[in-house]
Parts: C-alpha cells; structure tokens; sequence
C-alpha cells in the first residue's frame, strides 16, 4: 500500500519532467521593431494551462507591464488552432486539449532602448528575456530551450546563455526559466572581444561606434574584475558576458547572474567620463555576489506577476555604489584625495536633500515600486535614494567596523558572511533582522540605536566622530546667504525645495517666472538673487496656467551645508590603512 502510494505522488514529478519547453525568437523585418516568438510546449498534456508574461524585470523595481507588448497570440497542434483566450492582464488560457506538442506562436513590439526592456530595429537587436518569453508557472523549474534566428544580414548572437550539447548555429538551454530570462541576448554585427581575469574568460560585446580603445578596455575592465572578486577570495562563474551599447543618451546598467548590460554615452572613453564607465562596471560587477547571489529573501524565487517588496535594497544597491567608487581606488584608478572628494560629495548630496529627513533608507527600499521609479516634482523634497543614502551608511559602517575590530576586519568581512552563510550553506536569502545580526556578528557592536536612528530613522551621522576613526578632521560649513530654492529649466519651475523662500512665498512647480522686482528674467535667476541680503522682500510676476500673477515675500537663507573631510596628519593611523588600502 505503501508503495502505491509512492508511485502516485510521484507521478506529477516524473510528468513534469517530460515536459519540454523551447522557444524560437527571430526577426525578419528588423526596421518594423517587431519580435516573432514561437513556444512549443511537449508532453505536457493538459485540458488547459496558463501562459505569462512577466510585469517587471529583476534588478528594476517597476512594474512595467510587458503583456502591452504582445500582439496576435494563436496555439496550434498539428496546425490545428486550439482556443486561446486572455484572462488577465498578462495571462492567456490555452485550451490543449490534451495535446502532445502545443504551438504558441506571438508577436513583441519592441521599440524601447533601455537595459531593462527589449528593442529592434534596422541596426541590432537586443532583448531581455522578460519582456519577450512567457512562462508556465508550474515548469519554471525544466530546463527551457532558446533559438535564436537572427535577421539574414547579421552574424553575431552575445548571450551568456550556454550552448546547447551538440547544436549548431544559435540554439541555447536554460537550466530553468529564471536563467532563461535573466540572460540578455544582443544580435546583429556588434564588435566583441575577450579578456581573462580573476580566472574567468569575459566576453564583450559592444555595440555602436565611439572613442573606445579595445586593448585599453581589456586592461581596465580586467582590473576591475579582479578588484571585485579580491573582496570575496574568488568569483563563482568560469565566464562572463559584458554586453554595452554606446548611444547618444546613456541609461546605465542592469545585473544579471552571469553577465550584464551597459548603456553609456558613445563618447564616454577620455577623460573624467571614461572613469564614471569603469565605475559603472564595477556597479554591475558587484551585483554577481551582491543581488544575484546576496540577497534579500524577498528576491528569491520571483514573483513576476506581482512587485516584490524588500527594505534591504540600500544594502544591495547602497553597498555596490560604496564599493563601485572604493573598487576603483583599490584598482588604481583614484587616488587618495579623488575618492575622498567621492565619499565627501555623496555625503553633500543626501544631507541637502529635505526628503532625507522625512524618509528612512530602509523606507526608500520598500517603496522603490511606487516612489523611486515614479518621481514627481515633491519627490526631493520627500524622498532619498537608496542608492546614496546606502553608499554613506556603507562607507560609515565600514570604518565603524575597523575602528572596533582594531583594523582585523572591515565590510568586506560583512560580504563574504552573507555569501557564505546565507547563499552557499543555507541555499536562500536573508531577512532584515539577519542582515542586522550579521554586522554584529563581524563589527562585535550592538547595533539596534544604529538601526533605529539612521535605518529606520533620519538622524544624520555622528560624521566628525566616525571620520575622526581614521584619523581624519571634518568641519561642517552652513551657507546663510539668501536663495529662492527652486531648480528650473529655462524660466519654468521644476522643483520647489521644502523650507525655501519659495516654497514658504508660494511658488508652485510649473510656474513660470516672468520678472523679478519689475526686470525680466531670461534664464538663470541667481543674477538677481545674488544682490540681495536675507531678509529682503522680492516681488516675483509668473504666469502659472497662463494667468499672469504677483507673488511677493521675504528671502531666506539658503539653508545649505557644506561638509568638507581634511587629512591633519601625514601618518595614517591603523584604521585609515585598512579602509583604504590599495591592493
């Protein structure tokens, strides 16, 4: 009885890994921006199942609804159309019939260059695999099959996607759907090259022409990979696919578990720029062991039909932007005083923003969906990003660390803990409050007024005290001169800083300013604020909704600090050696 048991509940299991799924991609009329998308479902015998398109892409918290893609969906077996209906948003209802191999054959518009979404036209193709392959829910876990058939006149397939055993031409397997999706494909006649480092053999693709140097790109990227895998002892792919498009408008990068995608501005490879792309590499490079392997619980197994809330991003995001600017100075590409006035910049910037006291990290983690992604004209004065915000908690924790370790350990010692404890022995993620015992466990410090002031709190750092760890002197600059406090683009408001002269006088978002004390503005209004003195009434005319008005009221001060890192001594203590050490 026993065994009859068994063998039914085993049953689903074994039909289950009959099942095959494969999926077919090509483009025959490239200049149209249009994907065709065949999906054959094997033995997988059903009177129905559901097919999905993902709303969101892994790494890019915004649900962003790809089923809006998706035109003219039809299922056939042996060229027999089966009934398909939607159901939801981005479901589609198969009627199968108990078919032995279900056809489903669709159409992606793809128009829209960034590296979360998918694109084509009469130049390349790139796609990411959630905006273009619809899952089965119950066999994301089989192994699915891609074919890529590219237009006639182009040569290459990037993908860090392995080959199928024994294939020809351009045909790929996943082990499972989330490596599928999670493996960007760029086609057409892209230049690629390759570089080995950290014992890791890096393909790069790049696409479109500018002022890159490709022996020099091999040096510099290979410094950078190996300054990200020196901070865990060891990397844990055998390869590596960077995939960059140099555009006229660049969007940055998006991670993935073995490979990554990197839009930049084409002429990004001289000078001051030329360092902000290696940074940029770094970012995403990180993201291999921070994000794709390091990670919340939340992000783990994936929801693709629904947002997945975490409020550990300023970890995942915040710790790679710290470590994406300390990287290059252990790489050799700052020194001293360049990644000082790094760390010193980042520390302007989020304690001049208001939204910094009014929104905690941990905060601007969890609403990443709805706030970080969709900003409007209040949200400086309500937000902070994670990414900043974290990068300074980063950056304090780091010398916290050292400073009562007495220089044996730093935050390097928190990455390597979460990597080992979390994804290798336990095989999953970790929550808030394991992320909290952790720090502990590596700083020896009790951190729960930590937490509470400056994670799920605004306090601002105690800066002088943790900086003075290594030696160092701040000094914290007010600006008391008078300011309107709004950001424009041409004469109209874009944004009215909370506290400001303006936003206390009434000067709106939109509104454009026509005069200021009876002279016309064109252009920037410092000009005329600059003669003023604090105190001082201004009488400003706007046309707001195109009703021309006068609003009058007293300037205030600017209301700005400024903070500023100085090195008194020559000889560095023991801290600042171990946090900035050059390897």
């Amino acid at each position: 009885m026993k065994k009859i048991v068994l063998a039914l509940l085993l049953l689903p299991c074994l039909l289950l890994q009959a099942a095959n799924i494969s999926y077919e991609v090509s483009m025959p009329e490239p200049h149209t921006h249009y994907y065709n998308v065949k999906m054959n479902v094997t033995d997988y015998q059903k009177d129905y199942f559901d097919v999905q398109m993902p709303v969101w892409s892994p790494g890019s918290y915004l649900v962003r609804e790809f089923a809006k893609g998706v035109e003219g969906l039809t299922a056939t077996f042996n060229k027999k159309m089966l009934r398909a209906e939607k159901i939801n948003k981005n479901t589609w209802r198969i009627y199968a019939e108990k078919a032995k191999n279900v056809v489903v054959n669709y159409k992606v518009y793809a128009f829209e260059l960034s590296v979360r979404t998918s694109f084509v036209d009469a130049s390349h193709a790139y796609f990411n695999g959630t905006s273009m392959f619809m899952f089965i829910d119950e066999l994301r876990n089989i192994p699915h099959n891609l074919t890529i058939i590219p237009f006639k006149e182009w040569k290459k397939v990037s993908t860090s996607l392995p080959k199928l055993k024994g294939s020809k031409g351009f045909q790929y397997q996943a082990p499972d759907y989330d490596i599928l999706v999670d493996s960007p494909v760029e086609i057409g006649n892209q230049e690629t090259f390759d570089f080995t480092s950290a014992g890791v053999l890096h393909h790069v693709a790049m696409y479109g022409k500018g002022n890159y140097d490709v022996e020099t790109l091999k040096v510099d990227m290979a410094k950078i990979t190996q300054a990200c895998t020196d901070v865990f002892g060891f990397n844990p792919n055998k390869e590596y696919t960077f995939i960059i498009h140099n555009l006229t408008r660049g969007s940055g990068g998006l991670e993935h578990l073995s490979s990554t995608t990197l839009e930049v501005n084409r002429w990004t490879y001289e000078g001051s720029a030329y360092k902000g792309f290696l940074s940029l590499v770094a970012h995403e490079y990180f993201h291999l062991w921070n994000v794709k392997r390091i990670r919340p619980k939340a992000l783990g197994p994936f929801d693709y039909n629904n947002e997945n809330y975490t409020s550990l991003l300023w970890v995942m995001e915040g710790f790679t932007s710290y470590y994406d600017e300390l990287l290059l100075y252990r790489a050799g590409f700052y020194d001293e005083e360049t990644i000082m006035r790094k760390f010193k910049g980042s520390i302007n910037n989020i304690e001049n923003q208001p939204g910094n006291k009014v929104q905690p990290v941990a905060h601007s983690s969890f609403d990443a969906w709805i706030k970080a992604y969709r900003p409007n004209e209040n949200s400086y004065n309500t937000t902070i990003s994670y990414y900043s915000k974290g990068s300074v908690v980063a950056n304090m924790l780091d010398l916290m660390i050292i400073n009562n370790t007495k220089g044996k350990k730093n935050l390097d010692n928190v990455m390597q803990y979460l990597y080992n404890e979390y994804y290798k022995k336990q095989g999953r993620g970790f929550t808030p409050d394991e992320m909290k015992k952790t720090l502990e466990i590596v700083s020896g410090l009790n951190m729960d007024a930590f937490f509470e002031k400056y994670i799920n709190g605004t306090q601002s750092f105690d800066y002088k005290t943790i900086f003075g760890y290594a030696g160092l002197t701040v000094e914290i600059v007010e600006n008391k001169d008078p300011s309107l406090g709004i950001s424009q683009s041409g004469n109209k408001i874009r944004k009215v800083y909370r506290g400001s002269s303006a936003y206390i006088g009434g000067l709106n978002a939109n509104d454009e300013i026509l005069a200021i004390d009876g002279f016309r503005v064109k252009g920037n209004i410092n000009d005329f604020i600059d003669a003023k003195k604090v105190g001082d009434n201004i009488s400003v005319l706007i046309s707001r909704d195109n009703i021309i008005q006068t609003i009058s009221f007293p300037l205030l001060e600017k209301g700005s600090t400024r903070y500023f890192i100085f090195n008194d001594s020559e000889k560095k203590n023991n801290v600042h050696q171990k946090w900035l050490s050059q390897k």
